[in-house]
């Protein structure tokens, strides 16, 4: 009897360990014993996709909170230079990086061997933004004969191109002005460009913040036109998952852990963010992260999840409006292998 009950006790225990699991909780509550390390001390360099903001948030919690150091990893957050991270990545220059689907796809298509390991958002919080006292935006047809700040993506012009033809409106009365990752505010202000691509989470609550009247068309808005996907994504090289699989699910684990902490507690967050980069706007950061708390995981099973059919359709909406040449098999593009246990 004594034999049946530790039994059933132990079988007991093993589904509270599951269930917590599949909370998005888990990660920030577990103990460290729980996850993933390197098997030696391990330096890596991440590098981000543009200047530190709360899309980054669960890096510099994880950082921040010792859970990269309890992984046995030593990690450098970098800034993007005049490389892409992508191809930085893809060379093995630095281990991870911060990218997009629509990056992915187009590097995956053009044979760069890289993956992403999660969905740092599950859904796309980016749009098109306008002044909205010089330009009023309210369908894509608004964007015809404006001047658009480009950074530079391949992406940005079929994009564009897409969303408008949607309207019935001519993609090529716009201009693209390349303004690479220079604040658009600014010169949409002094009448250099009229619109530009940004997060909602981040440039729409600044400008709010800083009294912009501005109005944003949320691509999330147009999915019958532009169907869902994943930006920004932690994206790493398959030459170094092969060479170091225990490195990679370490860094992996560790960054779902500060993950959890944003979800679960993004005014820590946020202050943790704030230490790490103390030139940030701190008002900003706080309600940003307050925002950004319930998108990160939002109806996924855990944080990073991602599912096969929004990849494959992505691929196959740009291959059937010919901006990918050919089909894409987006089977090898992402994995979940690496994230903590869950559902």
């Amino acid at each position: 009897m004594f034999k049946l009950c530790m039994s059933k006790l132990r079988i007991l225990v093993l589904l509270m360990v599951a269930i917590a699991a599949s909370n998005p909780a888990f990660a920030q509550t577990a103990t460290p014993a729980q996850f993933a390390k390197a098997n030696a001390l391990t330096r890596v360099t991440l590098m981000l996709d543009y200047t530190p903001n709360t899309n980054h948030l669960g890096f510099y919690a994880a950082q921040a909170k010792g859970f990269y150091k309890e992984a046995n990893l030593e990690v450098e957050i970098v800034q993007p230079g005049d490389v892409t991270v992508e191809l930085l990545v893809a060379t093995g220059r630095v281990q991870f990086g911060v990218s997009y689907q629509e990056a992915m796809t187009f590097s995956r298509a053009q044979v760069l061997p890289l993956v992403s390991l999660a969905a740092i958002i599950q859904h796309n919080t980016s749009g098109f933004v306008t002044l909205a006292n010089k330009h009023p935006l309210r369908t894509p047809a608004d964007l015809t004969g404006l001047r658009y700040g480009a950074y530079g993506s391949p992406v940005e012009k079929p994009l564009i191109n897409l969303l408008m033809k949607c309207a019935s409106a001519d993609a090529s009365t716009v201009q693209f002005i390349d303004i690479g990752f220079t604040d658009p505010f600014p010169l949409m202000d002094q009448n250099r460009i009229d619109f530009a691509w940004s997060f909602y989470g981040w440039d729409g609550i600044r400008a709010k913040q800083q009294g912009l009247a501005v109005d944003f068309l949320l691509l999330h808005d147009y999915a019958t036109c532009i169907p869902d996907y994943y930006t920004p994504l932690l994206i790493s090289s398959e030459a170094f998952i092969a060479a170091s699989p225990d490195v990679v699910r370490a860094f992996t684990q560790a960054t779902a852990r500060g993950y959890a902490l944003a979800i679960q507690n993004p005014a820590e967050a946020a202050d943790l963010f704030i230490k790490s980069v103390p030139e940030t706007d701190a008002a900003l950061v706080r309600e940003s992260a307050a925002w950004l708390a319930p998108q990160y995981q939002a109806e996924a099973a855990r944080w990073g999840e991602q599912n096969p059919l929004i990849w494959q359709g992505y691929a196959d909406w740009l291959a059937r409006n010919g901006v990918l040449e050919k089909p894409l098999d987006t089977t090898g593009a992402f994995t979940n292998s690496y994230l903590p246990p869950g559902l």
